[in-house]
C-alpha cells in the first residue's frame, strides 16, 4: 500500500487499478462470491497468455479484485 502525502480523499479511478489476492480454488472463490451478491466481473478461466486461473470481482467501492489461484509448488508444498 501507499500514502500520499496531501491527499485526504480519493475518487473512484484515481486511488489504485486493482489488487489481486490469491486463492486456493477461483471457481469455488468465484461461485461462493456470487452466492453471497457479489458482482463478477469476469469468471474464473486461464489468463490469456497462460495456463494460471484468474477472476475478476467488485468490491463494495466499485474497485476491481483479482483472484488468482494457487500455484502448485514442486514436492506439493
Amino acid at each position: 500500500m501507499t500514502y500520499n502525502w496531501g491527499v485526504d480523499r480519493y475518487e473512484l479511478g484515481n486511488a489504485y487499478g486493482h489488487i489481486a489476492i490469491e486463492v486456493e480454488d477461483v471457481h469455488a472463490a468465484v461461485e461462493r462470491i456470487k452466492t453471497l451478491g457479489g458482482k463478477i466481473l469476469r469468471e474464473a478461466g486461464p489468463m490469456n497468455a497462460g495456463t494460471t486461473l484468474i477472476a475478476f470481482v467488485e468490491d463494495p467501492d466499485g474497485y476491481p479484485i483479482e483472484l488468482i489461484g494457487a500455484r502448485q509448488v514442486a514436492g506439493g508444498c
